[in-house]
């Protein structure tokens, strides 16, 4: 990580005790991508005051991240967005850092006052515009991480050896848990392991009939407890991975609250998903996570850090980053993947965990 230094612009200067708007919205992934840039300004300077703008689906997981002092709820539409920026003036920042690089956010930079506004030089839909200080990224196969933390070499921040993801976790929130899984039967005492059957792009999605092969795996072998996660929305998805199951699981969809993920998945022995956003989270966590990739890129989005497998298939049109598959046969990338390549790497996975936990 040392080489982004090579391609960022001097250094500005900023006060103590700075006031610090950090500018992203969404999705889900990306905001736990962001974690480690308020890690490494907090690490650099505690006395910092740092106000975090999302969208309002997002904003209690924002809540739950360490070092963030308030966190900025915006609604979604262009009216809630150019409020949320006459609004933010009136606090004053010293400056504003962009991480999502569309149009709107720019504005709200710009809107928000903040004499210095940093975001990057390859931001779409004419952002850059915006900012006073672009950062330029090398490539474009760089880790959304890597890539977020870039920006702190304009304000001098050093970049740090090994990207620190800080959650909170109130005692309400493992309550919460507990009281779920309690009711559901999941033992967090024991090893379990998550299991995300969704993702917002019909594209990224594991078969369930594959899926089902691998829930009959693990109750086979008797190795751990499966549990479904996903929200409310995926409750369709648990249905019908029910009826493909020789063998039960326990469904959470709908259950846990987004604000309890983190606690949740914090005492998760392994995680097998779809690219999603709550691999994100459990990769985070150190959890380790096996993840299924078809259309997307596991080098600029794939789960952070050591101790992670990802399955993905070579073939010649991925990644194509597309939610429609135009290839046959449909969806090779992800059909090619097989419940026997996750149980193989599943079972070392989680017995070298649960020996060091």
């Amino acid at each position: 990580m040392s080489s982004l230094s090579d391609f960022a612009s001097s250094p500005v200067c900023w006060s103590h005790a700075a006031r610090i708007l950090l500018i992203k919205p969404s999705s889900l992934g990306d905001i736990v991508h962001t974690l480690p840039v308020v890690s490494a300004i907090k690490q650099h300077r505690p006395d910092v005051h740092i106000t975090w703008v999302v969208k309002r689906q997002w904003a209690e997981l924002v809540e739950r991240v360490g070092g963030v002092d308030r966190v900025w709820p915006v609604a979604p539409t262009v009216r809630g967005w150019i409020a949320a920026g006459f609004e933010l003036r009136a606090e004053r920042f010293d400056l504003a850092i962009d991480v999502q690089g569309l149009f709107r956010s720019g504005l709200l930079a710009r809107l928000s006052g903040a004499p210095i506004r940093i975001g990057f030089a390859n931001g779409r839909e004419g952002s850059p515009v915006f900012y006073t200080h672009r950062v330029t990224v090398p490539t474009p196969d760089m880790h959304a991480v890597n890539r977020y933390l870039s920006v702190l070499t304009v304000v001098g921040v050093s970049l740090p050896k090994k990207p620190q993801f800080e959650f909170r976790f109130p005692e309400e929130d493992m309550a919460q848990v507990r009281g779920v899984c309690q009711r559901q039967g999941l033992l967090l005492d024991r090893p379990w392991i998550a299991m995300n059957v969704g993702a917002r792009w019909p594209t990224k999605r594991w078969p369930l009939t594959s899926f089902a092969a691998v829930v009959d795996q693990l109750y086979e072998s008797r190795f751990a407890q499966v549990a479904l996660i996903g929200s409310a929305d995926d409750r369709q998805l648990g249905e019908s991975l029910r009826t493909l199951t020789k063998h039960s699981f326990i469904d959470l969809c709908g259950e846990i609250p987004l604000k309890c993920l983190p606690a949740l998945l914090s005492t998760a022995t392994a995680m097998i998903t779809n690219d999603s956003g709550p691999m994100h989270i459990a990769a985070a966590l150190r959890i380790p996570v096996i993840a299924l990739f078809g259309p997307t890129s596991a080098a600029r989005t794939g789960p952070y850090g050591d101790g992670h497998q990802v399955l993905s298939a070579r073939i010649p049109c991925s990644p194509c980053f597309s939610r429609i598959c135009r290839h046959e046969p449909h969806l090779e990338c992800l059909q090619l993947i097989t419940p026997a390549h996750v149980g193989g790497v599943i079972r070392p996975l989680v017995e070298a965990h649960v020996s060091c936990r």
